[in-house]
């Protein structure tokens, strides 16, 4: 009767943390061709990605999947 929800995999990684583990595996150029976003490609920074990332959704999104894929 005890059903166990599936874990979120993504519980207890911040942002910043997935975005550091993607620049340190594929580079910024790496990052900006694998997800086409501006942020990734002029001029990239943690910080103006971060601040990019949180009002965007659906970025956050593919930057969420492409990590878990990483981490597969």
């Amino acid at each position: 009767m005890n059903q166990e929800k599936p874990k979120d995999q993504l519980h207890g990684i911040t942002l910043e943390n997935i975005l550091i583990a993607l620049v340190d595996h594929y580079g910024w150029d790496g990052l900006g061709q694998l997800i086409d976003i501006r942020c990734f490609q002029s001029d990239p920074s943690v910080k103006s990605s971060l601040k990019f990332l949180r009002k965007t959704p659906w970025a956050r999104a593919k930057v969420e999947a492409l990590y878990l894929k990483l981490k597969e």
